[in-house]
């Protein structure tokens, strides 16, 4: 079975980022302050889906390889160097560390 690669789910990602349906899902599942971190693994914002291209593009071909993998602190450092909310990188993580273990 062929294994889904972190750029391949960061393009999985972007396919409804900013669009109607993206939207709708965020709104579904928005807390009551408005926050909606789990459909950010289905339909990131402009802001979040450019937080994950950053922190992908900063990656070493060793933390891609193994991105489903990664310890918090390997993820905590990705975020830092990619000046990006550690919260939000750590979610797209985990989200594709689930993503991993469903298809496989």
């Amino acid at each position: 079975m062929k294994t889904t690669t972190i750029e391949q789910y960061l393009e999985k990602l972007s396919k409804f980022a900013n669009t109607d349906y993206g939207r709708l899902v965020r709104e579904q599942f928005a807390d009551s302050k408005g926050d909606s971190e789990l459909a950010m693994l289905v339909a990131p914002n402009a802001a979040e889906l450019a937080e994950f291209k950053k922190a992908v593009a900063i990656m070493t071909p060793d933390e891609k390889a193994n991105a489903a993998h990664l310890t918090d602190e390997q993820v905590q450092k990705i975020a830092a160097d990619a000046q990006a909310d550690p919260a939000n990188i750590a979610i797209f993580f985990n989200g594709f560390a689930l993503h991993c273990k469903r298809v496989s």
